[in-house]
């Protein structure tokens, strides 16, 4: 008798797609990728637009996008979890870590014209220090600010492009 069969199921047992739970990860990338090249598609460039152009980094993060997915898939379709039918799984969902971090990405949409820039990504940045465990309130909320202070300052003063200054903006 053969325990090597007895032992393991069969490779395609309970379907082709058991074990390949990490086929969402190039489908959103593919569906990233789209949205860009959507987005270069519908974009007016001017007639006298130099090389490279502001369809040239989309282009190459379109393309880089797709490949990765491609990749992915075929990593994901040839390799696929052996542990999909037990109960014992090498990794999980942190879904508090990931609601901290969409929550607060939401919050800093919502109030960015509110708050302005170095408020609401302030915020943001400690939204997702809490997500990734810090204990240190304080000081996550100092480099928070300090960071997007130092955005702020970059893109305002050394590239001229306004950021909202919300709340801050009179003082």
């Amino acid at each position: 008798m053969n325990t090597e069969t007895v032992d393991r199921p069969a490779r395609g047992a309970g379907g082709g797609l058991r074990g390949r739970g990490g086929l969402v990860i190039p489908l959103i990338m593919a569906l990233v990728s789209t949205y860009v090249v959507i987005g270069i598609a519908m974009m007016e460039v001017p007639p006298d637009t130099t090389f490279p152009g502001p369809k040239f980094f989309p282009t190459i993060l379109a393309v880089a996008g797709y490949l990765l997915a491609a990749l992915l898939t075929l990593h994901y379709l040839r390799n696929p979890d052996e542990k999909a039918d037990q109960t014992e799984y090498r990794t999980y969902s942190d879904w508090t870590a990931f609601a901290w971090v969409v929550g607060g990405l939401v919050v800093f949409i919502l109030l960015l014209d509110l708050l302005g820039w170095i408020v609401a990504g302030g915020l943001l940045f400690w939204c997702v220090t809490r997500a990734f465990g810090s204990s240190r309130p304080a000081f996550d909320i100092s480099v928070a600010l300090l960071v997007s202070s130092a955005i702020y300052l970059i893109f305002g003063a050394g590239l001229g492009l306004p950021l909202p200054s919300g709340i801050l903006g009179g003082l």
